[in-house]
């Protein structure tokens, strides 16, 4: 299944996220996703396993496993690079060892200081607070963005981490709309004021952290998973599915992009396997009826400043 995006390009509604997977296990977590069926892949310059994601997106080319034209790249510029853009996106193009992009996000809408491009660093001042960097304004960040789909280098362009004030204002300066707002949702944090306003302009929805953060979430900010809710589990019996599929297929129905992370091969079939069932409309209100507006990534941990306060 695919979604239109607002420049008539299409994008596969489901795709597979590749934070904090490294090293061996990316090659065997691309090669046999595709294999699966996956067509989607979400990087970005944070997680640092471009090179690894490239490395194994040229073995999939070469043995002629898939076409690069049947591949969605995404990738996100990183907040110490908005003052360079260019250098930035031809860095990941470089180490993903591809031609082009078929999505690039400004991954948080803050400016912090640069470090040099591609490095991905989160400078901390004397106070123990993110540095963050006042000069440059999200809308010069944008047109840099823009520049990119003009070069060829991106197909479409598109923001991450953004609220409704600041869509609109990206809308209201983009002389190309943003195509994709990728924020976290999921039953637990639904946001349907967000997802609702941006479907309304234009603006497909990403869901990252659509299974809750699971146990990645759980590790790091000691979040709780939806995925053990009794209305999901009982869910997953009646339909004959995990409770992760319901998850899933909720936020498909949703028309919103799911792009599940895993590095287990059994899950990476589970996750895949959510096209051959449909929830009832009673059972998407059900499910509407548990959200707790419970954010599980929390990157205060790291920044020491609440950047959604």
């Amino acid at each position: 299944m695919e979604i239109t995006l607002n420049n008539g390009l299409k994008m596969p509604i489901l795709g597979l996220g590749v934070w904090r997977i490294q090293g061996q296990e990316i090659r065997d977590l691309i090669l046999n996703s595709i294999k699966l069926g996956y067509r989607h892949f979400d990087c970005a310059a944070d997680y640092k396993n471009e090179a690894e994601v490239g490395d194994a997106l040229k073995e999939a080319f070469n043995s002629g496993l898939v076409k690069r034209e049947e591949l969605f790249i995404t990738t996100k510029l990183w907040n110490s690079d908005h003052g360079h853009v260019i250098e930035a996106c031809k860095d990941s193009l470089k180490k993903l060892q591809l031609d082009y992009l078929d999505l690039y996000l400004v991954h948080f809408p803050v400016a912090t200081k640069h470090t040099g491009v591609g490095t991905t660093d989160s400078v901390l001042g004397d106070d123990g607070v993110l540095d963050i960097d006042t000069t440059i304004s999200l809308e010069t960040t944008w047109h840099a963005m823009e520049e990119l789909v003009s070069l060829g280098l991106v197909r479409s362009i598109g923001i991450s981490n953004y609220d409704i004030f600041l869509t609109r204002d990206c809308l209201a300066y983009s002389k190309i709309k943003p195509a994709v707002n990728q924020i976290e949702t999921h039953p637990y944090f639904q946001r349907d004021s967000l997802v609702k306003f941006s479907q309304k302009h234009g603006v497909v929805i990403t869901a990252h952290t659509p299974l809750g953060g699971a146990a990645a979430n759980t590790e790091w900010f000691g979040s709780v998973s939806c995925l053990d809710d009794q209305v999901l589990k009982d869910l997953a019996v009646k339909y004959k599915k995990t409770a992760a599929q319901i998850a899933l297929r909720w936020g498909i129905q949703r028309n919103t992009v799911v792009i599940p992370k895993t590095s287990k091969l059994e899950r990476l079939k589970e996750n895949f396997q959510v096209f051959d069932f449909e929830l009832s409309k009673e059972d998407v209100e059900l499910i509407g009826s548990i959200d707790k507006k419970y954010r599980t990534n929390q990157p205060a941990k790291f920044w020491g400043i609440d950047l959604y306060a």
